[in-house]
């Protein structure tokens, strides 16, 4: 069997719900849909975890995040993945990731890459992001009103509904006297899209014939949200400003107010979510016409898909946090296109991201190493009894911050129909009917559905009686302890795994 190629795109932040070939009805990705009639889609693809960094050690080492023990943070020096397998059967490898500095090579990412540029070393980094919300100077200097917004400030909890008013007279005020960018190209704080597929095409141009694996990881579906204007005009709003986009994107990121004043700019936040997505599309369209013209499609796997999802209020929180474990941050798209291959096929079941990396490797006809945890589904997926399972460590919103590591742990178990979800502290126990209640508002009684709860309660038990891997545990303790006694961390780093304002995390 002759080997092939591999082209893996992840997108950070993509829910499954937002896309064409997954169902939905706004026009994000018109390329991908077509690309769909030769593909096989998975129509219920699960993260091992969420954010990023509990999803990537599935997608890339075939390894549950939490298999090293909640301190080993990305992947241990020595253990296998689709980059080191490639380069060890010969393969040209290389990696193009748009500045998220979880999958960076401090943490791992690097390992079996010929070429890794994850553009956190880029320009625009280096310059201090535009404020978010009222993150401006009206509360710096020494004049009198600088003086007097940080009494108020210090005052604020005191000042009961006096205060809700001051908070919002100061957020409108702080918007409009910062000053404008030009463009909302001023305002994105990750590379885009086509930033990367410049780099990934010029890369598959100086490779010749040689099989390659690529890996491309997008951003711009990212918050805060600031899509390419081209994207904002495919999608039939062009009339977005970088006033608005700003203002909006302070908006969402408050965290002064709650879920019920947030609703009222929902809808234009998803819009620039939306273009984000398209201007994805719009990217891989790009790069697979120049594989197309180069011949290197024609002997290619190509997988499409996300680290995880987003949530705009659907559980009444924004963003990605490691709390929760929803449909929203775990259901994300995929699509497996291979040369020669079935043409139109769709996947039932659950099919967790753990079984990504085996099943790219079984398709391009490599090996897979005894370490994944994860199997091959290619090319029978069969997903129908299939059991996925997805965690986190709950309040991990800066794992830079070991303590922030060692909270307790959450747990989904996900079956075609059912979901069961696990909170250690406090404990509590959620099972959901998904075919019911897709959108899990009503947790079933207790005394529902017991043999399904039993079912996926030992399916949780035999995941959490899973041996350690101790020497792999070992050495990313030793490094991640090297790292952090070295004082390594980059003033972007540490910018990137704060929380803001209000609830944004990045990952």
């Amino acid at each position: 069997m002759s080997r092939k190629s591999i082209v893996l795109v992840s997108v950070d932040c993509l829910r499954a719900d937002h896309v064409g070939f997954m169902g939905y009805e706004g026009p994000t990705t018109p390329f991908l849909d077509s690309l769909a009639a030769e593909s096989t889609i998975f129509s219920l693809g699960i993260a091992a975890g969420a954010p990023t960094y509990y999803s990537f050690p599935a997608i890339l080492g075939s390894r549950y995040p939490l298999a090293l023990g909640r301190d080993v943070l990305g992947l241990a020096p020595e253990e296998p993945t689709l980059a080191s397998v490639a380069k060890a059967a010969g393969y040209a490898t290389a990696s193009f990731g748009a500045a998220n500095p979880y999958i960076s090579a401090r943490f791992g990412y690097a390992r079996g890459f010929d070429t890794f540029h994850d553009f956190l070393d880029s320009d625009f980094l280096k310059e201090e992001p535009a404020p978010l919300s009222n993150e401006i100077v009206a509360l710096e200097g020494n004049g009198w009103v600088s003086r007097f917004n940080r009494n108020l400030q210090r005052m604020n909890s005191a000042l009961g509904q006096l205060g809700i008013v001051y908070n919002e007279l100061y957020f409108q005020y702080c918007q409009r006297v910062a000053p404008v960018p030009e463009s909302l190209d001023k305002l994105r704080r990750f590379p885009a899209a086509d930033v990367i597929v410049d780099h990934a095409g010029k890369w598959l141009e100086s490779i010749g014939d040689k099989p390659f694996f690529l890996w491309l990881h997008l951003m711009d579906p990212h918050a805060p949200y600031y899509p390419k204007e081209e994207a904002l005009a495919l999608m039939g709003r062009d009339s977005v400003t970088p006033f608005r986009a700003r203002y909006l994107n302070s908006y969402w990121n408050r965290g002064d107010i709650g879920a019920r004043r947030l609703m009222r700019h929902r809808a234009e936040v998803i819009e620039l979510y939306d273009a984000g997505i398209r201007w994805v599309d719009v990217q891989m369209k790009r790069l697979i016409d120049a594989m197309r013209a180069s011949g290197q499609w024609e002997n290619c796997v190509f997988a499409f898909t996300a680290d995880h999802g987003e949530e705009f209020l659907d559980h009444g929180g924004r963003f990605h946090p490691p709390s929760r474990l929803m449909e929203e941050l775990i259901h994300v798209p995929l699509l497996l296109r291979v040369a020669g291959a079935e043409k139109r096929k769709v996947a039932n079941g659950p099919f967790s991201l753990l079984h990504l990396a085996p099943t790219l490797l079984d398709a391009a006809g490599l090996d897979r190493p005894p370490e994944f945890q994860g199997r091959s589904y290619w090319p029978q997926l069969e997903l129908a009894d299939a059991i996925a399972i997805a965690e986190s460590v709950s309040g991990c919103t800066n794992p830079l911050r070991r303590e922030n590591r060692l909270g307790p742990r959450v747990l989904a178990v996900r079956e075609g129909r059912y979901k069961l979800v696990l909170h250690f502290d406090p404990r509590a126990e959620y099972l959901y009917d998904l075919e019911a209640d897709p959108g899990e508002q009503a947790p079933l009684a207790p005394h529902a559905q017991r043999p399904v709860r039993r079912r996926l309660l030992e399916a949780a038990r035999e995941h959490l009686q899973r041996p350690v891997d101790e020497q792999n545990r070992l050495l990313g303790q030793l490094r991640d302890l090297r790292q952090e006694t070295s004082g390594q961390e980059t003033s972007s780093q540490e910018r990137s795994g704060q929380e803001r304002s209000g609830q944004e995390v990045i990952g």
